[in-house]
């Protein structure tokens, strides 16, 4: 569905996102608001849960109850953070109920379009990154997902993620060290 999905169209979408001024969710303002987050919120959900099918499955529901729950919110990023804290709730319960049970990601696949001049060195580090954050938690995928692929910020994140800002500072720290380790790289703040 939005396997296409680049970090560049995710930088457009959040340019695009920030020229609205109009908070009213009526259809066409809900159209739009999706056309500028469902790529965004599926690639997040297919990182987080390892499953494409199951991130297609969440995303619909995840829209579907941003929806029910008609909340009034102050801007388009208030907006975007409940969407996210939605999708991140959905895919814990989903998680732990284990509803859903196909394949996971294989290695050879990349959710992002990679453009690059060396696609098979492109396509060997995009198996390499797929495989290490398979190794982390779901939490700590989800947290370095929505710090480097959606470029939000601590508090964003906090938000989306039901936790405290002390809390996350110091588990993104954490996860990236992992993450890392992973991928046989150096970790950050290491000494040897």
């Amino acid at each position: 569905m939005f396997r296409d999905t680049t970090f560049n169209d995710l930088s457009r979408t959040d340019a695009m996102a920030d020229a609205a001024t109009e908070f009213v969710m009526d259809e066409d303002a809900f159209r739009g608001f999706y056309d500028r987050t469902a790529r965004g919120l599926w690639a997040y959900l297919a990182r987080v849960t390892g499953n494409r099918e199951q991130a297609d499955d969440l995303l619909q529901e995840t829209f579907y109850r941003f929806l029910r729950a008609d909340a009034s919110h102050e801007s388009e990023t208030h907006r975007r953070n409940s969407l996210y804290r939605i999708a991140t709730n959905l895919a814990h319960d989903a998680r732990r109920r284990k509803l859903i049970r196909a394949p996971l990601i294989s290695e050879g696949e990349d959710i992002e379009n990679v453009s690059t001049h060396d696609q098979a060195g492109a396509t060997e580090r995009s198996a390499d990154v797929t495989r290490a954050l398979q190794g982390l938690k779901p939490r700590e995928r989800a947290m370095l997902w929505l710090a480097y692929a959606e470029g939000a910020s601590h508090d964003e994140i906090a938000g989306a993620l039901g936790m405290r800002v002390s809390s996350l500072k110091p588990m993104l720290f954490r996860a990236r060290q992992k993450l890392a380790a992973l991928l046989g790289r150096k970790p950050e703040g290491s000494k040897a």
